[in-house]
């Protein structure tokens, strides 16, 4: 093993990054989607090695086959892969974590809260900067499929708080994943649209039938799949057929059984018992009309593009990504979970075939690259978060150019040790012209701000914009929400790029960071309390743009406490109206939020349409005069406007 971890691919990788979690010949989709990753991240250039188990957890927590029947896989198996872990070997912990101590990052898989005391083992023995005593080891990152199983046992939530709490980064696939692991302590939050890692292989051509519309419920059958709630829902329709192909989990299997052995459904319901391999699934969906997903509850499944690969429309209830994912009345149909009244009423719209037919028509193939490649790209985000957060200009301009991996291991090291200072800042110590609101119209102002946060001691960033906009932020903080405890609840949607959070956990607060795909908002996620929170950041590069500023405002009118903080950046020009604000925009947003209760802190200091063609000239000034402001990571397009509003 140790030859196989610290093998490295000589100038083709930028990161050298760990996975652990489950693979062929387990059988599933984590185990297919922990696969895939592992073949993006190296695609992407990384030098990736798949730490898995020979034995994953006791049969008793697993009722089902573990392994894939007929040991064919359901993916491509990665061919850098060992298989060192067993649940019942702690020394196989110990043992594996210390041969990770030199990679950059340790992605870990979680699967079930019964693993946390192995995965905590190998963390800490590979001296990961939560869980060991000098900070200086790997970066850690989980990815939650489930944060917490679907069907819970005693102990479960303390086991995975604990695994979070230790962690620099857990990635989730829906919002209420994000949310729950935000409640279990989680440091920052990433979610992420969950990439396909669809079994099956290529389409096999549709299957005509005259007959009733053919419904497929595909996959291992749990209580929380309501399978049970379809078959009951079928006994009011009779144009309909029904084939169950996946495993019987325990009670819940057994009740399915027993719902397809009614009289009433006779001759109208298949049961296939047993594990469904990826060979037969092409073969199994182009014989059927209809996928179901009649969940109770979920968070993100791989069936809706599934059935999009094979061209099904889809019956599902709105739980999870469901909703998201599935066009109701143009390739499927969504109901509320639970609600058998609306589920009988889909089924008989789709036991017209000339309906399903239409529904059919209305699929559109899923894209299979491009989710992969803005998953990477978070990932990659994440293993070297810290390292974007160096500026190199104190690097030695004469110096020979470093490789990759060996300049992205020395940043990642050279950020870890720099998280172990805390950084004590009075309001005192920030100049005047440091504002709470203000307007970036040269690119000089950026570079001052971000020398300024160096002289105080602040983690480096290298991103000149993004050091101003943080800066502002601190600065109000401190200045209005701080009573010398640092016990301000603040909540920071700005993304991995920004350095506000580090910031103010650099002066001793705890931020919950949480960085979201779509126009949604952190407070929306988190579902939190009227008037909870101390301070909002929404800032460059995750800031505000013309489509969704009014709603962050709307949001922060009531979750923030009096006297709480929103702070948001917006880009400002005329050239791109559905994305920068103009100066009459601008003042309509000022007037919005005086409506909701959110005054604005300072004034935007002088004439906005005149440092917004300041912004203009320094722009073109920088193109063409100044490559020292492009290397340093100023991007001067548009000009920047940081508001910050206090609630009243």
């Amino acid at each position: 093993m140790s030859d196989a971890v610290s093998a490295s691919v000589p100038g083709s990788a930028s990161l050298r990054l760990a996975v652990v979690g489950p693979t062929h010949p387990y059988k599933g989709g984590v185990a297919s989607h922990t696969t895939e990753l592992c073949h993006e991240l190296a695609e992407a250039g990384h030098d990736v090695t798949l730490v898995s188990w020979s034995h994953l957890y006791p049969s008793f927590l697993y009722p089902g086959e573990q392994a894939v029947p007929g040991g064919a896989p359901d993916v491509e198996p990665f061919p850098r892969t060992i298989r060192a872990l067993s649940w019942a070997r702690p020394d196989t912990w110990v043992r594996t974590g210390r041969r990770l101590r030199d990679m950059d990052a340790i992605i870990v898989v979680h699967v079930i809260p019964q693993a946390v005391p192995s995965t905590l083992a190998v963390l800490r023995a590979a001296g990961v900067g939560r869980t060991s005593t000098d900070g200086s080891g790997p970066r850690s990152i989980v990815i939650a499929h489930n944060v917490l199983p679907h069907e819970t046992r005693p102990g479960d939530r303390q086991l995975v708080e604990a695994l979070l709490r230790r962690v620099d980064s857990v990635v989730v696939h829906s919002d209420s994943q994000a949310k729950l692991a935000s409640e279990l302590g989680a440091g920052h939050v990433r979610e992420l649209d969950l990439p396909p890692h669809l079994p099956g292989g290529e389409p096999e051509k549709h299957v005509d039938s005259t007959g009733p519309t053919r419904l497929l419920a595909l996959g291992i059958v749990r209580d929380y799949k309501g399978i049970d709630l379809l078959l009951d829902a079928m006994l009011d329709v009779p144009d309909l057929t029904l084939t169950v192909a996946g495993e019987m989990w325990g009670d819940s299997g057994r009740r399915v059984k027993e719902l397809a052995a009614d009289p009433r459904l006779a001759g109208r319901v298949e049961v296939h018992s047993g594990y469904v391999p990826a060979d037969r699934i092409a073969a199994l969906m182009a014989r059927h009309d209809v996928l179901t997903l009649t969940y109770r509850h979920a968070t993100a499944s791989q069936n809706v593009l599934l059935a999009r690969r094979h061209g099904m429309p889809v019956l599902a209830t709105h739980v999870g990504t469901f909703g998201a994912q599935v066009r109701d009345g143009v390739d499927g149909l969504l109901v509320p979970a639970g609600d058998r009244a609306a589920l009988v009423d889909a089924l008989r719209r789709l036991s017209d075939r000339s309906y399903a037919g239409e529904l059919r028509s209305g699929v559109r193939p899923p894209d299979l690259s491009g989710p992969w490649a803005h998953y990477v790209g978070g990932i990659e985000a994440l293993a070297s978060a810290e390292s974007d957060a160096l500026d190199d200009e104190d690097d030695d301009e004469t110096a020979p150019p470093e490789g990759p991996v060996q300049r992205a291991k020395d940043l990642v090291m050279a950020a870890r040790l720099r998280r172990r200072h805390r950084v004590s800042l009075r309001p005192s110590d920030f100049p005047e012209w440091v504002r709470a609101s203000d307007v970036l119209a040269l690119d000089n102002d950026a570079l001052d701000a971000q020398d300024l946060a160096r002289e105080l001691g602040l983690p480096r960033c290298s991103d000149a914009v993004a050091a101003w906009a943080a800066l502002g932020a601190v600065a109000a903080v401190l200045r209005i929400r701080d009573d010398g405890r640092r016990g301000a609840v603040i909540v920071d949607e700005s993304g991995t790029k920004s350095p506000f959070s580090r910031w103010v956990r650099a002066l001793g607060f705890e931020p919950v960071e949480l960085e979201l795909t779509g126009r949604r908002t952190s407070v929306e996620v988190l579902d939190v309390d009227t008037a909870s929170l101390d301070v909002i950041a929404r800032i460059h590069p995750g800031g505000c743009g013309a489509d969704d500023i009014d709603h962050a405002v709307g949001q922060a009118s009531w979750a923030l406490r009096s006297g709480g903080l929103l702070v948001v950046t917006l880009p400002i020009g005329e050239d791109d109206p559905d994305w920068a604000v103009s100066p009459a925009d601008i003042r309509g947003v000022l007037a919005r939020a005086d409506d909701l209760g959110l005054v604005l802190v300072g004034d935007v200091d002088g004439d906005i349409t005149e440092r917004i063609r300041a912004a203009s000239t320094s722009a073109r000034e920088a193109r063409a005069t100044q490559p020292e402001a492009r290397r340093r990571g100023v991007t001067p397009a548009y000009g920047i406007l940081r508001l910050t509003f206090r609630r009243r």
